[in-house]
């Protein structure tokens, strides 16, 4: 669609908003500009679309981007997603920003050839990346109760089982053998009964939901090929191998380890003043989400002799750089996993654990 668009004449230009948004209709050959006021509707924009015939439409990354970019490609039209964290995007010394400058200066970007872009994926795989992140978010909510139990516990002098005993069906039984509910309780000293009987039934509820979602992903992960290629590493799990697929998408935008890597915001920050140059942390680019599931399955997949080997290498025997090695792993198994999806192969590495001395 973008080498059709390349030479495009009559450009619309689209900052989206909550419920309205403004639309800059650039012709390239004269630099004239039009201004329109749309409201954030489906129905809008394919009426404006129509009407307009536009030989190619921009608009911002966000919210309403996947309906949007859905419906243009319902109606064979070119379109580009504008990256707005890049550098390139920010204003600088502009005193009057407004929506309808916005929009024009996405026309005017691309006319020039200089917007910055961002890879817009299908509706199912988006579908996909939202499922995926929402069972994240229950697993901390699932978190965040158990914590709200242990401290409610505290603060009445009554102890847990111990470990992930306090969790079981043996465990969550303790636990409601000291719980009521609220109308059952009329001394007001028992209150704490009440909101741990009433925290209970929100963890059980959660882990319901969990469950759901997780089977969901299961069946979703059984019929496809490319999940099933990246839990050939030894360490990577459903949960990781799923996360990567759904957001690499097509492993032939990356060009190189270092594009994947930076993509993924897993590469340090560059600092250089004078004849100084160091790294910072990590940029925390891209998915969070990711990220975290790859820190996560670092951690876990010590006991393998690949990853072992290179956080051994990172560390150094240093306590200080555990936190390094394991960004370093993480890297590592994030490119190995687009390697393997750009050229369809399963593992080739060690498949040893580590030996207990």
């Amino acid at each position: 669609m973008y080498a059709q668009a390349r030479n495009a004449e009559n450009i619309v230009a689209i900052d989206l908003g909550k419920f309205n948004s403004a639309v800059c209709i650039f012709t390239k050959s004269s630099f004239k500009s039009k201004f329109r006021t749309v409201k954030t509707d489906s129905q809008e924009f394919h009426d404006l679309f129509i009407e307009l015939e536009p030989d190619i439409v921009l608009f911002e990354a966000g919210s309403s981007a996947g309906w949007i970019a859905d419906l243009l490609t319902a109606l064979n039209i070119p379109f580009e997603v504008a990256n707005t964290n890049h550098e390139s995007w920010k204003w600088n010394k502009t005193k009057k920003k407004t929506d309808k400058r916005d929009a024009k200066k996405l026309a005017m970007m691309y006319a020039y050839g200089g917007l910055p872009t961002v890879h817009m994926p299908t509706k199912a795989v988006r579908q996909k990346r939202s499922l995926i992140t929402y069972r994240q978010s229950i697993v901390k909510r699932i978190t965040q109760s158990k914590n709200v139990i242990r401290a409610l516990l505290q603060t009445v002098d009554v102890k847990m089982l111990n470990g992930k005993n306090a969790w079981t069906q043996k465990g969550v039984g303790y636990l409601l053998s000291m719980a009521k509910p609220f109308e059952q309780i009329g001394d007001s000293e028992e209150f704490w009964r009440g909101q741990l009987y009433t925290e209970i039934e929100i963890l059980q509820a959660m882990n319901e939901k969990l469950k759901t979602i997780t089977k969901k992903l299961d069946e979703q992960a059984e019929a496809d090929k490319k999940i099933a290629l990246v839990q050939t590493i030894p360490g990577v799990g459903p949960r990781v191998a799923e996360a990567v697929v759904a957001i690499i998408d097509d492993p032939g935008r990356f060009k190189s380890a270092k594009h994947i890597s930076s993509y993924a915001g897993l590469v340090p920050e560059k600092h250089d003043s004078g004849q100084t140059k160091r790294n910072g942390r990590i940029t925390g680019h891209g998915s969070g989400m990711l990220r975290a599931l790859l820190v996560q399955v670092s951690w876990l997949g010590l006991r393998n002799k690949w990853i072992r080997d290179i956080y051994d290498r990172i560390r150094r025997g240093s306590k200080t750089r555990s936190k390094i090695a394991i960004v370093a792993v993480a890297r590592h198994i994030l490119v190995r996993c687009w390697a393997m999806l750009r050229d369809n192969s399963t593992w080739r590495g060690s498949v040893e654990l580590v030996t207990k001395s």
